[in-house]
């Protein structure tokens, strides 16, 4: 098997939100975790006038984080209901969430949602908005968000979005959803690959490699309006775009000396500058979240083994170990944790690596794993795999034990990137 830089096979970068939104992903939820937190998500008083339900996505959102188990409930209820704390109690709630929705006079669709301590008897506040009809999903998933970091500490990722590439039909389309896969908009077709796209810090571009004139150039696009640049259109091979944690510069591998190789340079194609220099394929570069050093793939040692490098280059020093093949790295926003791609026989698995100690785990058990992608809070990964003869996009807990598969009614999605915290 080839080294190459990340996938040169289905995939295509998500990029203007322009088009309409589909609700093609079925989510199927395995596993159950150590310790779930019991939640009840009462029905929003006046959502049965809209649809997807607001209490709904809620739930939804809280049973695929792995950290809560839905309570089943019947009656609905508001937020400014005072609960019957005993009653919740004799049903093994620990938490309620509960709410409304109305439509204004001017159109907009108000929101309003609170979270109680059951336990405890507490009032732990609630969100409050008013939103355009096609924004009552977003609204959903901030509630999602405030009721998890009330109850984690941890901030939520349920606003954020993802990017992946479909491919049907001999046709290519790129893809921005919500972080379920839901809320669907076509960003990009084309009949040729585009590969490897990668989200700016700030949520406003993504980059990633498009062979639309027989060659890989690296293209940088803005999400909102569709306008885009082009970044890396060098001699040779440009690809595996990677951005700096302050969004200002961008890795990628480039053969443009002739071999392929790690370079660096500005957001606007500016300041190019070499970081390996070696005689093998160095490719898939990402950094570290401090933004001083750079992980990659080169096959120096003879098979394609996952390396680091300060940002300015020097003595590269190999990070894995075990097997004889590990691509594609990702780093945790912490930098504690590495996930990535390692075969076993014929099989390709997605593993996970404390960094500190090098002790490693696998997290899955299929056999066609790549492009792991992490969420912003740490806590998940996104990958690409195959199950049931299907490309799907699969979400996992860091410890491998709840996992959310994505399967698309429209063909077989790859090439996934997780978002930043949608701003």
């Amino acid at each position: 098997m080839p080294l190459v830089g990340r996938r040169t096979f289905l995939s295509l970068p998500l990029i203007a939100c322009a088009g309409t939104a589909l609700g093609q992903f079925r989510v199927e939820i395995a596993g159950i975790g150590a310790t779930q937190l019991p939640i009840a998500v009462a029905g929003f008083r006046g959502e049965e006038k809209f649809a997807p339900t607001v209490s709904g996505i809620v739930r939804a959102d809280l049973e695929r984080s792995g950290f809560f188990r839905p309570i089943d409930t019947v009656a609905p209820l508001d937020e400014t209901a005072r609960p019957a704390f005993a009653e919740w109690r004799a049903k093994a709630a620990d938490a309620l969430v509960a709410g409304s929705v109305a439509r204004l006079a001017d159109g907009r669709i108000d929101v309003r949602s609170r979270l109680w301590d059951v336990v405890k008897g507490a009032d732990l506040g609630g969100l409050n908005s008013a939103v355009e009809p096609g924004d009552l999903r977003l609204s959903a998933h901030r509630i999602s968000d405030f009721v998890y970091e009330k109850l984690t500490g941890v901030t939520g990722v349920f606003s954020s979005r993802i990017a992946y590439v479909a491919l049907s039909a001999g046709r290519y389309t790129l893809r921005v959803a919500d972080a379920d896969g839901e809320g669907v908009q076509v960003a990009l077709t084309s009949p040729e690959p585009i590969i490897s796209p990668a989200w700016s810090p700030d949520g406003r571009e993504v980059a990633y490699v498009s062979f639309e004139n027989r060659k890989a150039v690296v293209y940088v696009q803005d999400v909102a309006s569709g306008a885009r640049r082009i970044l890396a259109n060098y001699k040779g091979s440009n690809s595996a775009p990677a951005w700096s944690p302050d969004g200002k510069t961008l890795a990628m591998t480039l053969s443009r000396e002739g071999g392929s190789q790690i370079h660096v340079m500005g957001r606007q194609g500016d300041g190019l500058r070499r970081v390996t220099q070696s005689a093998s394929i160095d490719t898939e570069p990402v950094f570290a979240p401090d933004g001083q050093s750079i992980y990659f793939v080169s096959d120096r040692g003879g098979a394609p083994q996952i390396y680091r490098t300060g940002v300015n280059g020097g003595n590269a020093e190999r990070i894995s170990f075990v097997g004889s093949y590990n691509i594609s790295p990702a780093i945790s926003p912490d930098g504690r944790s590495m996930a990535y791609i390692n075969r076993q026989g014929n099989g390709l698995h997605l593993m996970l690596m404390d960094l500190a100690s090098g002790s490693i785990q696998a997290l899955s058990d299929t056999r066609d794993d790549e492009s792991p992608s992490f969420s912003p809070n740490g806590r998940h990964i996104l990958y690409a795999t195959r199950a049931q003869g299907k490309d799907v996009l699969m979400t996992t807990t860091l410890d491998g034990k709840i996992k959310a598969r994505l399967v698309s009614s429209s063909g077989d999605v790859r090439e996934p990137c997780w978002g930043p915290y949608r701003q």
